[in-house]
């Protein structure tokens, strides 16, 4: 026995099938493009707000890192050598989304229209799903010479890049 599908359903389908893969991979670390990626704004000579966003694929702690890194990054590329993270939060967007799921079965003699005629019925149920987008921001102020031993929200720029690096370089796309 052969099932027919609909051509509205099968577009549909195709539908819903090229937005889940446009959101399949994780944001990679690169400049923002309006939404998703890192950011800075120059508040002082020395001091910045540094952002990076992630889409619903990006977990908690690439969001994180990649913050670090390009807090790091930027501190090497204006002549600095460390710097002071002087404020540092990461905020969760959690939305609520309900999709449809259609089950198809057999129902002889089932009413409803149009389907009735070939004996199937559409079952539909709603699912809800959790999604969460992450957002690091951080205030940070940049020192050259040697970052003070004693200073826990000091961090040699180097270091950071040179530890968080292989992280980083393996979210890029090929």
């Amino acid at each position: 026995m052969m099932i027919s599908i609909p051509p509205k359903a099968l577009g549909f389908l195709a539908a819903v099938a090229l937005v889940l893969s446009a959101c399949a991979s994780a944001t990679p670390y690169a400049p923002t493009d309006g939404r998703f990626g890192y950011s800075e704004q120059q508040i002082e000579q020395d001091r910045y707000r540094v952002t990076f966003r992630g889409n619903l694929s990006t977990p908690r702690e690439s969001v994180e890192n990649y913050l670090l890194y390009r807090a790091a990054e930027l501190t090497v590329q204006q002549g600095y050598d460390y710097f002071l993270m002087t404020e540092q939060d990461t905020e969760a967007d959690i939305t609520y989304r309900s999709r449809p799921i259609f089950h198809a079965g057999y129902a002889h003699g089932s009413r409803g229209f149009p389907y009735y005629a070939y004996g199937f019925s559409w079952v539909h149920d709603d699912t809800t799903m959790e999604q969460r987008r992450y957002e690091a921001i951080a205030y940070i102020v940049m020192r050259q010479g040697e970052k003070p031993a004693d200073d826990p929200v000091a961090y040699d720029a180097r270091e950071v890049m040179e530890n968080l690096g292989p992280l980083v370089e393996n979210s890029l796309p090929e």
